[in-house]
């Protein structure tokens, strides 16, 4: 396997330092990267188009999501079943937590976020495809749609065009904005351009509810022939998973956005919160996130981020190449020449 040059960090000058003014409860300034204001509305307009009746911001008439809200509740009814007395083994305690890694560290936060998303890293395309299917499986829309909803959400993170804002209260944005028909779709075809070219990730973003069949069927077998029970491993490991996986990213877009400390001024409400970093494989350290957006790493420091020790671990067996990380990411890494890349100094992360 070939060898693989340091992990890059960007000079101080290009990373935003702290504001030690900023109080946590509010941002000061809003970044370059955020569309705020006019600007804010001008971009949305050439993003959404003119829904009927109404502005690029808001339709003019509340349309709700029936086939997302029926989904919804079988689904937490389903959840409710699975903690009955006679489908608990340990074998659907440990479906539910293989599963929950695949699906919510390699799928989510590696895959459709850190990867697709913000391009934070490289890996082949075989290894890409891979995590796009793992985030598939999570049933949070396919990448496609995942993806241009996450970089709408940076350009406007808590603006009134942002779809899940905090300023519309902590049910919206956990996952009351999923109930109505939001104008951020219009925007996903154009801010996915790089992912629509690929004609998995199309088939994926049209058929991700299917892959939860094959799953069934095999968590059927295998639970029959174990002995554990087939639908016990069902049960446990797709509607109770399901929902877990659900709440503990839905926190990212709302605890976060109201609890926690804020040491970077992002220009919005991003907050670091240790418990859902804990919940989510490290994507609660969300002031960093959104001030480096970018970043491959969320938790600096000793601030754990188990996501980052998986992408840490690709790159030293030669997976994850071109990994981005900003000096704040690092602050007491030692410097040492890198003849991988034009000889040029790199932080060691």
């Amino acid at each position: 396997m070939a060898a693989t040059a340091p992990l890059r960090a960007r000079p101080p000058s290009e990373s935003r330092p702290a504001n030690p003014t900023r109080k946590a409860s509010a941002a000061t300034s809003r970044p370059a990267f955020i569309n705020g204001g006019e600007r804010g509305k001008r971009r949305a307009k050439s993003l959404h188009g003119n829904p009927s009746g109404g502005s690029p911001l808001h339709p003019g008439r509340k349309s709700i999501n029936w086939a997302t809200l029926g989904f919804m509740a079988a689904i937490h009814v389903l959840a409710v079943v699975a903690l009955l007395p006679q489908f608990w083994s340990w074998q659907a305690v440990a479906t539910f937590l293989v599963l929950y890694w695949l699906t919510a560290c390699l799928g989510v936060t590696i895959g459709y976020h850190r990867l697709l998303s913000h391009r934070s890293f490289r890996v082949p395309h075989w290894l890409e495809r891979f995590f796009a299917t793992c985030g598939a499986i999570s049933c949070q829309q396919g990448p496609i749609d995942w993806v241009g909803l996450h970089r709408h959400h940076h350009k406007f993170s808590d603006t009134e065009v942002d779809h899940h804002t905090s300023l519309k209260g902590l049910w919206w944005s956990h996952m009351g904005w999923m109930f109505e028909d939001i104008p951020a779709m219009k925007a996903v075809p154009q801010l996915t351009g790089d992912l629509a070219k690929d004609p998995y990730y199309r088939w994926l973003n049209n058929n991700f509810l299917l892959l939860q069949v094959p799953l069934a069927a095999l968590l059927f077998w295998i639970g029959t022939v174990t002995g554990a029970g087939g639908w016990a491993l069902v049960l446990w490991g797709i509607p109770l998973r399901l929902v877990l996986v659900y709440h503990c990213t839905w926190l990212v877009n709302s605890a976060t956005h109201y609890w926690g400390d804020a040491p970077h001024d992002s220009g919005d409400s991003s907050r670091n919160n240790a418990w859902v970093a804990a919940l989510t494989f490290g994507e609660g350290w969300h002031n960093n996130h959104h001030a480096f957006p970018h970043s491959a790493r969320h938790g600096f420091g000793r601030q754990i981020d188990l996501t980052w020790m998986h992408i840490r671990l690709m790159h030293a067996l030669g997976l994850a190449t071109q990994v981005r990380l900003p000096a704040a990411a690092n602050p007491n890494g030692r410097r040492r020449q890198s003849h991988g890349n034009a000889g040029r100094p790199k932080a060691v992360a």
